[in-house]
């Protein structure tokens, strides 16, 4: 059975340079045999976040948010892309995560952190490891950070420059680590019920 990832992308900016990040991992991912799939949260577009998900009404909840606890529900694994917005997170990801809570539980996350400068979203990526621990996710310890975002990938999409090469480099551990957790949770999630 293949891996069910979702990658998640937080950026509402017009001039969206993570994307391309967001869009090489789902190719790389289904390179390798998963079932990869992007969730932009812009495309979504969430309304700021009033009521999670688990406080409507069986079938009361906006057809969106619906469909997104199915998706979550369903996945094996996730993984988020994490642009740097002055040392933090993006808002647009961070609203998404935010209507929803038990959905996320007893899976693993990655983080792929970017930014324009040479820190490469680092800071970013720390915060949402924090994030996505209170949320019952287990984040892998292999990362991604890619900075100078605008010049690591070409026209064509594929990882270029010094950004890219790392990328590139970096990937398949990063691919391995989260697979193995992924297998991992899959399967005791097969044997026992989660504890809560």
């Amino acid at each position: 059975m293949p891996d069910r990832i979702l990658v998640f992308y937080g950026s509402y900016r017009s001039d969206r340079q993570g994307i391309r990040l967001a869009d090489w991992l789902v190719r790389a991912f289904t390179a390798r045999g998963a079932e990869a799939e992007l969730i932009d949260a812009r495309a979504v577009g969430l309304p700021m976040l009033d009521r999670m998900y688990k406080e409507y009404p069986a079938g009361a909840a906006p057809v969106a948010l619906e469909q997104l606890a199915g998706k979550i529900r369903a996945a094996d694994a996730f993984v988020f892309v994490a642009g740097e917005y002055n040392w933090s997170v993006q808002p647009g990801l961070k609203n998404l995560t935010d209507h929803f809570l038990e959905e996320w539980q007893w899976r693993p996350a990655a983080i792929a952190s970017y930014s324009a400068g040479r820190l490469a979203g680092a800071r970013a990526g720390l915060a949402w490891h924090g994030i996505l621990s209170e949320m019952g996710m287990v984040v892998v310890s292999s990362t991604l950070a890619v900075g100078g975002i605008a010049h690591a990938f070409d026209e064509a999409g594929e990882p270029a420059g010094d950004g890219g090469s790392a990328l590139a480099r970096a990937f398949p551990r990063f691919a391995d680590d989260l697979a193995w957790w992924t297998e991992a949770g899959r399967n005791q999630r097969a044997r026992v019920a989660p504890p809560y």
